[in-house]
């Protein structure tokens, strides 16, 4: 029997020293003062600063990007998924008023290119950045006849940290309370099994195309990075109440918002009280889709829902418009069953 390598079963470890190599510093620009090991250790360290606060709580979560990846994956563009990743992770901890610490990424492919890990990578970092979190470790796999040639899959883990007495559970919230929406920057990174069938399958749309009402072609509208709502909230956090967060991923409205209501509470939405974005009456359209699809599955324009006491309201919103995001009052907190109430008033 003819001697068989490591690099003869597929896996190439020159070209994922190399890939590391490419990605160091992309990853070194996300590095904050708690960072005490850059990458390349066994584990990662990192000391949080405590400063202020009485009992801090650690907050993580987990996340992916789901099929969003088909779409880099037709466009062969992948700047932009990593940040998808890193927004997913950081939003969702952000529900329960964490500030985010580290970082770390999953990126598994069946042949490693290094130039397209590190484009993953980079905008893993960016993302970061923007968060204000470092990116302080994470693992790249070779997995030879796993995954389709040119594919990968991605996936983070985020953790942050907040003071015990200001944990954001929602259990706050009470009947009469303002639902305050904040604008998404488009699809995000949930719902495109459904896009994908409608837009590219059934209607076979190009992705090069720009089509009317669009401002770019449909292929850049698809990959726009899911936004962060990191720095906004936790400037209000400083300034005011916030009874509860929800963050529109999976599930759309209909899942998500009755996560942060209490038992005796139901969320009345005000369709119409905010500007819904022109791709999503272009897959209504594409798919004759009703009105509860579209509120079960997208986020239809509003990324991230918070809960305000009605008198805070006006304040909140202007603070919103000063720290330059698109805002809508879009509802309020009144007797139910954690449950969502689409509404015209």
């Amino acid at each position: 029997m003819s001697k068989i390598t490591y690099a003869d079963a597929g896996v190439n470890v020159a070209e994922g020293q190399r890939t590391v190599e490419l990605m160091k510093k992309a990853v070194a620009r996300t590095f904050t003062p708690g960072v005490l090991e850059g990458i390349g250790s066994f584990g990662a360290l990192f000391r949080p600063d405590l400063a202020g606060m009485k009992e801090p709580v650690l907050v993580s979560g987990t996340d992916g990007v789901g099929t969003k990846l088909k779409l880099a994956f037709l466009m062969d563009r992948h700047d932009t998924i990593g940040r998808d990743c890193v927004a997913m992770c950081v939003n969702d901890i952000l529900c329960h008023g964490a500030t985010p610490l580290f970082f770390l990424d999953y990126l598994a492919t069946g042949k490693l290119q290094a130039e397209k890990a590190a484009e993953v990578v980079t905008g893993v970092a960016d993302g970061c950045l923007e968060a204000g979190c470092a990116l302080v470790g994470g693992e790249t796999a070779e997995m030879p006849g796993f995954y389709s040639d040119g594919e990968y899959d991605l996936a983070g883990f985020a953790v942050g940290i907040v003071d015990r007495s200001k944990i954001i559970t929602g259990d706050q919230v009470q009947q009469g309370d303002v639902l305050i929406g904040l604008a998404s920057s488009g699809i995000h990174s949930n719902g495109f099994s459904l896009v994908r069938r409608l837009l590219l399958e059934e209607k076979q749309l190009p992705l090069e195309e720009t089509l009317d009402g669009f401002e770019k072609p449909l292929g850049q509208v698809l990959l726009t990075p899911t936004k962060m709502y990191v720095k906004p909230v936790l400037a209000l956090l400083e300034k005011y109440q916030i009874k509860g967060l929800a963050h529109i991923t999976g599930g759309g409205f209909y899942e998500n918002i009755p996560r942060m209501l209490p038992e005796n509470c139901q969320a009345d939405i005000f369709l119409g009280s905010w500007e819904v974005p022109r791709i999503f009456n272009l897959l209504q359209e594409a798919g004759q889709l009703e009105e509860e699809d579209l509120y079960a599955t997208f986020n239809m324009g509003i990324g991230m829902v918070m809960v305000v006491d009605a008198a805070q309201a006006p304040s909140v919103m202007d603070s919103l418009e000063k720290l330059g995001e698109k805002a809508w009052i879009m509802g309020k907190v009144s007797q139910g069953h954690k449950q969502v109430n689409l509404c015209t008033s």
